[in-house]
């Protein structure tokens, strides 16, 4: 990509990529384990196990078969689990780089709780968005804005998440995130709002604003003969108020935990 701009521009533009980009010398290369929330093992294809909340806000739980995918195409294009991206801007080392992403958003079965029960369902949307990965010696730093495209919600929302590995074992790797997500009016009121046609008694009719939920986590990976992989992780959502204060919600905390084997190729 070429750029025409004036000297003091140039150099302030080199000055904010190299302060990102690196934090020391010996720190150039990308760290592959926290590249990725779920810590990379090449480009690994399979099929897995994910137990998640039934509906918004349900202490039931239900299963879903999900794809087990890590793979990387010219250190351009990716496919992570539920995310796949183009990185389109880099700094010198790499360590810094903003691009466009795409996650899948799952919806549910209003059968599936008994809070929901008669309710219109809500419907499978993918989010996509500018993304930023910003490596450091401490950990990984992901940042997104995801817009609607399904034409689900018609909202959109913020993420930010810290990345650290905290074991790096020739065998067992895993790592921690943080992380929070800010979702606007819109798409907290499609998934925890209840519209006038679908009250019913001892569910009110309920408008959600925009709010902020928090999560926190580890995933992991161990390494099975000479190509395969075990994937594993275990993550807990905490609602934020406009969330769980919905007719529907009956638990605050939402967990999330998954298990599923890749071969490599």
């Amino acid at each position: 990509m070429t750029m025409t701009t004036s000297r003091p521009t140039s150099l302030a533009l080199v000055g904010l990529l190299s302060l990102l980009g690196a934090t020391s010398a010996s720190a150039a290369a990308i760290d592959k384990q926290t590249e990725t929330a779920i810590p990379r093992t090449g480009n690994l294809y399979g099929l897995g196990i994910g137990v998640l909340p039934a509906t918004s806000g349900s202490n039931e739980l239900r299963t879903m078969v999900l794809p087990v995918i890590q793979a990387s195409f010219a250190d351009r294009f990716y496919i992570n689990a539920l995310r796949a991206g183009v990185w389109l801007v880099d700094s010198d080392d790499r360590r810094l780089r903003i691009g466009l992403a795409a996650d899948a958003r799952s919806g549910w079965d209003a059968d599936d709780s008994t809070r929901t029960k008669g309710m219109h369902d809500r419907d499978f949307s993918v989010d996509i968005g500018p993304a930023l990965r910003w490596q450091t010696d401490y950990g990984t730093l992901n940042a997104q804005w995801g817009f609607d495209t399904g034409a689900a919600s018609k909202g959109h929302s913020m993420q930010l998440q810290f990345v650290r590995a905290l074991i790096r074992g020739p065998a067992l790797r895993l790592s921690g995130l943080v992380g929070l997500t800010w979702n606007d009016s819109r798409m907290n009121n499609y998934y925890f709002g209840v519209t006038p046609a679908e009250a019913a008694p001892g569910r009110p009719s309920y408008r959600a604003g925009a709010g902020t939920q928090w999560q926190a986590g580890v995933n992991g990976a161990w390494p099975v003969g000479q190509r395969g992989s075990v994937l594993f992780g275990l993550m807990a959502t905490r609602l934020g108020n406009a969330q769980a204060e919905s007719p529907i919600v009956e638990t605050r905390l939402q967990p999330l935990a998954y298990l599923g084997y890749g071969w490599t190729f």
